[in-house]
């Protein structure tokens, strides 16, 4: 494989929506999410009313990469090998010693190795996107209600979790007004997004200018991605894409069968009939990646016409759209931004840094003081000297089926889209694909 990865040199570019073209405000998007499922929990399955009260030092709990053990409520943070480096049960640490007793040295029960291991189970749950962090801190403290209240060694409360979902994102729920979380965002739409900046419509339509087909594949039914695009892009923004596909039920897309994710067509918003192949451009329910490249061939005129695909979710973008489908792939990880220890390398040239700013408050994505950092850690999760430290399973994963990561779109907008990235597969550096170029500041394991 090449070295280098460009945009110039792909025939297509594919976007996730949320988190990836759509940017959320944060400190206020994780307090919604939170809320709408803890109100479900209280109000319709009597929780303790202490889940609805959450204090800012909270929050620190929630860190991407995380694993929730649903049988005993532990969370778990895995080493690149496994290993467990810190785990907590509900919101309370392990002491190292709890944490050598319960685990050891020995590979986690549920890790399969060469990356293999799903991100969801029925004996598991995996917290890989800004959506599910919320959930995260609202499960903890579930764990720690049940605990103080009946010591329970065994939980059963991840069907409650399922059915507050369902309540609040079933495909009607927009229409019908029903949840907390999407009549919200109707009512105020700027407290809980942002804008694209104009430097990414103009990259948008230099992209489409260049001849490249732009697709938009989102697991959000029509109603909400109209209701988002229209805020973050402006009334015009079909124009900006070829194909844009709504409640594409991610990772099924990629890893289904075109006879299990038929594409059906739309109208007003309702799914109508189901399509035995994709014959044309234009917006699609559901559907698979096996269909959808076959129209692509017709599109491009090439056997094999070249994809790269943005997502902020491992596992329902990434890694998907990597192993099913051997797309590049470009993960969008502001945990980039701003992280202690990891930081742009300065001596690259400003004009190829591109230009990010983030927002000025910030909530989810900075270092979790209980967790550490998502990237690297220390193998006792005290120790923090050179010798000690380890990749996370997280990080590993990133740099096996990423092609690059960025911390946002906004930050190579304004790059040429000639511009040479050097891909993570490029050499042995587990840090090769990240843009801006990172190091660690403390001696990072090469």
């Amino acid at each position: 494989m090449a070295q280098h990865f460009s945009l110039a040199a792909c025939d297509v570019v594919g976007f996730d929506l949320d988190h990836t073209l759509c940017r959320y405000n944060l400190p206020e998007s994780a307090p919604l999410i939170y809320n709408s499922f803890a109100q479900f929990l209280v109000k319709e399955k009597g929780y303790d009313k202490e889940l609805l009260t959450v204090t800012p030092e909270d929050w620190d709990f929630c860190c991407k990469g995380l694993a929730l053990d649903l049988e005993d409520g532990t969370f778990i943070k895995l080493a690149d090998n496994g290993t467990v480096l810190r785990a907590s049960h509900g919101t309370k640490m392990m002491t190292p010693e709890a944490l050598a007793e319960a685990y050891g040295k020995k590979e986690w029960k549920h890790f399969v190795s060469e990356n293999g291991m799903p991100c969801r189970s029925g004996k598991y749950y995996f917290y890989d996107n800004y959506f599910d962090l919320p959930g995260a801190l609202l499960c903890a403290r579930v764990v720690d209600s049940l605990t103080k209240n009946s010591d329970q060694k065994t939980f059963d409360f991840w069907k409650d979790i399922v059915a507050g979902i369902q309540h609040n994102f079933k495909m009607s729920a927009f229409k019908e007004n029903s949840g907390l979380y999407f009549p919200e965002i109707k009512r105020d739409p700027g407290k809980y997004l942002h804008s694209c900046p104009e430097s990414v419509r103009k990259w948008l339509r230099q992209l489409k200018n260049a001849g490249k087909i732009l697709l938009l594949i989102t697991s959000s039914h029509s109603d909400y991605c109209r209701l988002l695009c229209e805020y973050i892009l402006g009334n015009d923004f079909e124009d900006l894409f070829d194909i844009v596909i709504t409640n594409a039920l991610k990772p099924g897309f990629f890893s289904h069968s075109p006879s299990q994710r038929p594409f059906r067509t739309l109208k007003n918003d309702e799914e109508q009939e189901v399509l035995p192949s994709l014959d044309k451009p234009g917006w699609y329910s559901q559907g698979n990646a096996v269909h959808l490249y076959e129209l692509l061939k017709k599109m491009t005129g090439k056997p094999e016409p070249k994809v790269v695909y943005f997502g902020d979710s491992m596992h329902s973008d990434v890694f998907p759209a990597r192993h099913y489908s051997n797309w590049e792939t470009v993960l969008i990880l502001e945990e980039l931004q701003g992280e202690d220890g990891w930081k742009p390398e300065e001596s690259e040239p400003l004009e190829k840094r591109g230009k990010y700013e983030g927002p000025k408050t910030k909530l989810l994505n900075t270092l979790s003081k209980k967790w550490g950092s998502f990237f690297i850690d220390s193998i006792s999760g005290r120790e923090n000297t050179e010798n000690s430290l380890v990749y996370t399973w997280s990080s590993k994963r990133i740099s096996t089926y990423s092609t690059i990561a960025i911390p946002s779109i906004e930050a190579i907008a304004e790059l040429p889209l000639d511009y040479k990235f050097t891909r993570f597969s490029s050499n042995s550096s587990k840090t090769a694909g990240y843009y801006p170029l990172v190091h660690y500041t403390n001696g990072l394991i090469e």
